[in-house]
């Protein structure tokens, strides 16, 4: 086995990648389980492709944030482990495709040099904390949520609590009430707020897109900041200890706050105050309130060949900062792809002439900050040469989309090849749209809506649809989703499903009703009020008709042969087929990281993992009688009445009153210790139960 030992300087990240190679290897020999492998390598950050055996990277970068070093080092990752092509996600990740499993451990120290982690990047656990990209150069901004988003980040990466949960969990931070953090569609989304000269943050619950979207309800007009990691804790241990597992499709937070309420939530959540490390947690901005130093450089001459295009470009893709002089520049990328021959150029130019990083958007764009005025010139004729001064940053001919059927597992219809398409009749058709930042067009191929599909203006989504005994691809169209601001948004409406090839006639009837009928000066949303559903069903129904498709509606955007539905297993909330035996083994290794835990002082992350053991072991006894474990605390209820209530198992008291001496007590040395010495009985019992049983089973 490789030794990182020499390359990685953090113990705890060595230790990490130390034991995904072992693993690997285990899985390559037949001693973990395939499902449960999957869990363990979607926590960090390896996803399965829809191509065999190659798997997607998916490189976690808190609020966007990459600096010129460190998009070098994902460059020259790229290059070394992949195909040298980056793909910016709606979550501001950056993803590569087409890597060896094998090589993943090394891959991920080679990042890990430059800071950059893959881990819980995907899977269960709490995904990439966004945020404005515009944090900390909006000249709206009560203040910069770049650093309360960062803290967020590192005090949940690798905390106990959150790495097998039921499903993901999204956070967001907004700086300003326009909410382009996108609140009201994540688990948690923040909203910065000055209360009386008091910073903190409007608080949304429980928002999410999926098939079933769901907008967030406010938990908080105003949580002072201290107060948002104790809170986010006490969210996420409820989370853990409440929602469904068995069931996926209901696994989310959305379904649990449907099914008790905000108050029995917020009362839960309440009472874990007493088990927390932390009541209150100030968070240190001290870096980012500094003001922004650039570089002494000569300013270039330039000469530009046509102001008029230059000009045209400012307007377009060039905005102001809060300080005085400052200017970001917003970089269209197409479907978020972008090549490291380019990246580098990019890295070295920004590093050199402005603030030395730039940030990643929700729309899959970069954002450069921190140009000087006089550099403008210089900036688009360098843009330009690296062809990055297309028109229409963060505007309607800025169409997002997932990845879909090119590498995703679920993708059912092509969202990429149907976005290009889309890009080049906006921008041949419809050029007085390159600047209307009232249109996005959104794009998912599926229902996860990756591609943010059903909160736009104007959404796609990749279906099927049944031709006599063909099927083609297809795609549901949606209309009159937005974000209204201060937390509101509204989710679109499904209008119609047609043929995939029919979707630029789509986007032209769409476009072309829109200003024939709409009144001067009314935003989309309000002409889609207006007129209602049932209109733009009427408009769009002669689309539908499959009874006259060519050959051509057979094969999707962007293929060459004839449409083939195939969806894979879906990996993106990890699922897991959870065996007795692997659970086991699993309650050994977390009784193993309570103890380290307590020697290095954690005593609140030696609780969790004991915990954790607990409802694990319990859980094996329950799966090996036929009982299902849906939930947690569903699991200590039925552990009572099969195990203790039948004196099978013996204990002190109930079940429950042992497990949930979890949030009876205070993370001290003396109780962590205890519980440790207490789940390490309790293990003990189970194990000599279950070999028992087991030479019972096999008599």
């Amino acid at each position: 086995m490789k030794s990182f030992r020499t390359e990685i300087e953090n113990p705890i990240v060595e230790k990490d990648i130390i034991e995904l190679e072992r693993k690997i290897q285990l899985f390559k020999e037949g001693k973990v389980d395939e499902e449960k492998f999957r869990s363990l390598r979607l926590a960090r950050g390896i996803y399965g492709q829809r191509q065999f055996g190659v798997q997607m990277i998916r490189i976690k970068l808190p609020f966007g944030r990459v600096t010129s070093e460190q998009l070098h080092r994902i460059s020259d990752v790229s290059d070394e482990y992949s195909k040298g092509r980056l793909h910016i996600t709606t979550r501001q990740d950056i993803q590569i495709h087409y890597v060896s499993l094998d090589r993943t451990p090394e891959l991920w120290a080679e990042l890990e040099k430059s800071d950059i982690t893959i881990r819980e990047a995907c899977g269960n656990a709490v995904r990439n904390v966004t945020a404005s990209e515009t944090a900390g150069i909006d000249p709206n901004e009560p203040f910069d949520v770049s650093p309360y988003a960062e803290a967020t980040f590192k005090f949940f990466l690798r905390n106990p609590i959150c790495q097998e949960m039921g499903r993901k969990f999204k956070i967001s931070f907004s700086g300003t009430d326009e909410d382009t953090a996108l609140s009201f569609m994540h688990d948690l989304g923040f909203i910065a707020k000055v209360k009386n000269g008091v910073r903190g943050f409007k608080v949304m619950l429980a928002g999410g897109l999926g098939s079933q979207p769901r907008h967030a309800d406010v938990a908080y007009e105003f949580l002072e900041t201290d107060k948002i990691i104790p809170f986010i804790e006490g969210v996420l241990r409820i989370y853990d200890r409440h929602c469904e597992r068995a069931n996926r499709a209901k696994a989310r937070l959305k379904y649990l706050l449907k099914d008790i309420g905000m108050e029995a939530f917020l009362t839960l959540v309440e009472e874990e105050t007493k088990a927390l490390s932390n009541h209150v947690f100030p968070i240190d901005t001290a870096a980012y309130d500094q003001p922004v130093v650039l570089p002494e450089v000569e300013v270039p001459n330039v000469t530009l060949s046509n102001p008029a295009a230059y000009d045209q470009w400012r307007k377009s893709n060039v905005f102001a900062q809060k300080q005085d002089g400052l200017y970001a520049i917003g970089l269209k990328i197409l479907l978020g792809d972008f090549y490291t021959d380019k990246a580098r150029l990019l890295a070295d130019l920004v590093d050199k002439y402005a603030g030395s990083e730039i940030r990643l958007t929700l729309r899959q764009d970069i954002l450069i900050r921190h140009v000087r005025e006089e550099l403008l010139p210089f900036f688009y004729t360098e843009l330009e040469k690296l062809g990055f001064i297309d028109l229409g940053y963060n505007s309607a001919h800025d169409v997002t989309a997932c990845p879909g059927t090119d590498t995703c597992n679920l993708g059912i219809a092509s969202s990429t090849g149907i976005a290009k398409k889309l890009e080049e009749v906006l921008k041949e058709e419809y050029p007085q749209y390159v600047n209307n930042k009232d249109i996005a067009i959104k794009i998912s191929g599926c229902m996860n809506a990756c591609g943010q599909h059903n909160m736009a203006q104007i959404g796609f989504q990749g279906m099927s649809v049944k031709a006599g005994e063909l099927i083609a691809p297809a795609l549901q169209v949606l209309l009159g989703g937005g974000v209204l601001g201060n937390g509101q948004g509204r989710f679109s409406d499904k209008v119609i499903k047609i043929p995939s090839k029919r979707g630029p006639e789509a986007l032209r009837l769409l476009l072309n009703d829109f200003e024939a009928n709409s009144s001067a000066g009314e935003s989309f949303l309000a002409y889609y009020d207006r007129q209602e559903k049932i209109y733009f069903y009427d408009l769009l129904k002669p689309l539908s008709d499959t009874t006259n498709l060519t050959q051509d509606d057979f094969i999707d955007w962007g293929h060459d042969e004839a449409y083939i539905k195939a969806i894979g297993v879906g990996e993106c909330a990890g699922v897991v087929i959870d065996l007795v035996a692997t659970l086991f083994f699993e309650t050994e290794e977390k009784l193993d990281n309570a103890a380290e835990s307590i020697k290095l002082g954690q005593y609140a992350d030696s609780i969790y993992h004991t915990y954790t053991s607990i409802i694990n072991a319990a859980k094996a006894l329950l799966i090996a009688e036929g009982v299902k474990t849906n939930t947690q605390t569903g699991i200590v209820k039925d552990f009572d009445i099969n195990f203790i209530d039948k004196g099978v198992v013996s204990l002190k008291s109930s079940f429950a009153d042992f497990v949930y001496q979890i949030k009876n007590n205070e993370p001290t040395e003396e109780f962590a210790k205890k519980y440790l010495e207490e789940a390490k009985s309790f293990y003990k019992q189970l194990d000599e139960f279950r070999a028992k049983a087991l030479v019972h089973e096999n008599e």
